[in-house]
């Protein structure tokens, strides 16, 4: 494998980045021979894959990869290219200004896909991914590096669980019977890939498991769905919800909610369909639970949080603040 990578590196002038569109990830990475001991992957450190698409992002994706590359806890970032007419030159532009702006940290390596599938984002990838940890990433949302490393730490106290920023929920809707598409201020039982962490292994049991071959087709058909198909596959395994934690600091700017501001980056998402969206994500989630015969989604409560200051108030210049705002004397 490091003979592989140091040919890389040297095809490209010793760069930061590779850029890979010809060599294939794994020939069948199904292949139980492909699969790799859980003892030499790393527990120290998390992998990030990064899902790109929409060139208009590029800017975005860029900082967001620079980002998670300073992160002490990451291994390596890999863009996914998923989109098939994007011409090798502006790859390549994105490969020499990543090259430029490196500052050390992780590796960051581009990866073209062979599909525009959304399932290919949780290829197992066994000659790249060497850690127990793998981050599924979105191209529009930039997180700071001591949330990662947050989510990281609490991954490492529930890796059988899906760990993330942004939270869902399936619900049943009493009047038509049938499950949906929601967002409850109490409770949640998806977490979006906007940022997910969550065992390897899931890779193996998303993209290999027979069971789930029919409704990897739902994703392909509904161009939708990988998400909360990975979050069936995670509650079906491990009899758990998923854990939500809090960040210092995020920016998404692919929510629908954005003003003019974020227009353009908005608009190439999915969410931005809005309406036809949830509605969509709905149709997934019954027919997930139609083929596998159950539900398996559970509910969490709660949130993870780095830090527990005093919440009273204080007076302060006139004003009320967090007194755990003021300095004690």
């Amino acid at each position: 494998m490091k003979s592989i990578i140091s040919v890389f590196f040297f095809f490209f002038s010793f760069s930061l980045v590779v850029v890979s569109s010809r060599r294939p990830i794994s020939s069948d990475p199904c292949n139980p021979r492909n699969l790799p001991d859980p003892r030499t992957l790393r527990l120290d450190q998390v992998t990030v894959l990064i899902n790109g698409y929409s060139e208009s992002r590029l800017h975005l994706l860029h900082s967001i990869a620079i980002t998670y590359s300073s992160s002490p806890s990451v291994a390596a970032v890999f863009i996914l290219w998923g989109n098939p007419t994007t011409s090798h030159r502006i790859l390549t532009q994105l490969n020499e200004n990543l090259t430029s702006s490196y500052l050390g940290g992780a590796p960051i390596s581009i990866l073209r896909q062979s599909s525009d599938s959304l399932n290919a984002r949780f290829l197992p990838r066994p000659s790249w991914i060497t850690t127990r940890a793998v981050a599924i990433c979105d191209d529009d949302v930039e997180i700071d590096s001591e949330s990662v490393e947050f989510a990281f730490n609490v991954w490492r106290s529930h890796r059988n669980r899906l760990v993330g920023f942004f939270a869902r929920s399936h619900d049943l809707d009493l009047v038509s019977r049938t499950w949906i598409y929601t967002v409850h201020p109490d409770k949640y039982s998806i977490l979006l890939t906007k940022f997910m962490m969550l065992n390897t292994d899931y890779l193996y049991r998303y993209s290999c498991g027979a069971h789930v071959k029919e409704m990897r087709e739902v994703v392909d058909r509904m161009k939708n769905c990988e998400d909360i198909l990975m979050n069936f596959v995670v509650a079906d395994e491990s009899g758990s919800g998923p854990v939500l934690v809090g960040a210092r600091k995020v920016r998404d700017w692919g929510d629908a909610r954005n003003d003019d501001e974020g227009r353009g980056v908005r608009d190439v998402g999915l969410s931005s369909r809005r309406g036809e969206h949830r509605k969509r994500r709905g149709e997934c989630i019954r027919e997930f639970h139609r083929i596998m015969g159950r539900m398996p989604l559970r509910y969490s409560y709660g949130k993870a949080v780095n830090s527990v200051g005093e919440q009273g108030l204080c007076e302060k210049g006139g004003k009320l603040v967090f007194c755990d705002e003021q300095i004690l004397v």
